[in-house]
């Protein structure tokens, strides 16, 4: 059976090589990723609960996703006539795995999880959930990192973090995944946590008003990551590797955001604070809290999200993710591009 193997910021799949069309009729799709792409699979596992207003304009209540409403990942399944994917962790409501399950779970790495990792659920744990997750069906059948590290210590990290990706597609190719389609890292110092933390010197900006030094930093690792999928398809001979360049859509959407209908490309929509940020990581959204003793004080949702790239500070939007989303399902923004062969037309549930 063929299969999609999907990654948040590294994402897995690729059409069949020598063909007039792609091909894009899967029955199954099973991703691995962070909070990205994660369905619910950190608040199943019970290490973190979100609250409204996470879910209202769409699912009208917390979804478990870290969104106001869809996420990327939604928008290419519905794009391709397939279900939301439940959450590997998930049981309540007997969840139907037909169609995949998610692996991703917020706040993971690449690298193995440590005592001081936001969640135990790195890479290599998701790839291990897949493989027993796929011998108990065949038994059926018959930029975290830089709050605690400098610049260059990230860069000469890269290297490390690429050999333990390489290493997992490796895994994923000998277990018979063919069709891997990589998504690169978006640009980290536009978060508007990230700004918050790193920002406080506008010396530290770049044009776009973003933190420079994390940007250098996603664009070093995205040429690496290009270079590995470079000689992956050297390696995987009978293999299909798209690369998809997700840093250059959002970057041109934080840009150009009025071009795309937003109106604040970093504001926080579902924050507290006010301002150009409108975020405080003392209160996250959705919580209450007393700050020096003023409150309490709530971060709620703003009144249309559909003007906001931001959501929470960390994560994008419903609408910034269907923005993101038809870009990448152009195929212009993929090496080797396929715009003259995407059947997909999104159609807007809003």
């Amino acid at each position: 059976m063929a299969m999609l193997l999907l990654f948040s910021a590294l994402l897995l799949f690729a059409p069949p090589m020598g063909t007039a069309e792609i091909d894009f009729n899967y029955p199954a799709v099973f991703n691995f990723g962070d909070s990205n792409s994660d369905t619910g699979g950190r608040v199943a596992s019970g290490l973190e609960s979100i609250s409204p207003p996470y879910g209202e304009t769409f699912f009208g209540r917390p979804s478990g996703r870290f969104c106001d409403g869809r996420l990327i990942i939604d928008f290419l399944l519905d794009a391709m006539d397939l279900p939301f994917s439940n959450s590997y962790l998930q049981s309540v409501g007997a969840p139907s795995f037909q169609t995949g399950t998610n692996f991703a779970a917020a706040g993971c790495s690449i690298l193995p999880a440590n005592p001081t990792s936001v969640s135990p659920f790195s890479f290599g744990i998701q790839i291990a959930q897949f493989l027993q997750f796929k011998s108990q069906v065949l038994q059926l059948l018959g930029g975290s990192a830089f709050y605690s590290k400098t610049e260059d210590q990230i860069i000469a990290l890269i290297p490390t973090i690429l050999l333990e990706f390489e290493s997992g597609l490796k895994k994923l190719h000998d277990e018979g995944a063919r069709k891997f389609w990589i998504h690169n890292t978006g640009p980290l110092g536009c978060i508007t946590q990230n700004i918050a933390f790193f920002g406080k010197d506008p010396s530290k900006l770049d044009g776009m008003g973003c933190v420079a030094a994390h940007n250098r930093v996603a664009r070093l690792f995205n040429l690496q990551l290009h270079a590995l999928c470079t000689k992956l398809r050297h390696q995987f001979s009978d293999s299909n590797i798209i690369y998809v360049d997700i840093y250059t859509i959002k970057s041109d959407l934080i840009s150009n955001y009025a071009k795309y209908g937003f109106e604040y490309p970093i504001t926080t929509c579902c924050g507290y604070g006010g301002g150009w940020l409108n975020y405080d990581s003392r209160v996250p959204c959705g919580h209450t809290a007393t700050l020096d003793g003023v409150g309490p004080v709530t971060a709620k949702g703003c009144n249309d999200t559909s003007e906001h790239v931001n959501w929470d500070g960390i994560h994008y939007t419903e609408a910034a993710n269907y923005h993101v989303a038809l870009r990448i399902l152009t195929g212009k923004y993929s090496d080797p591009p396929f715009s003259d062969k995407m059947p997909f037309l999104l159609k807007p549930k809003y």
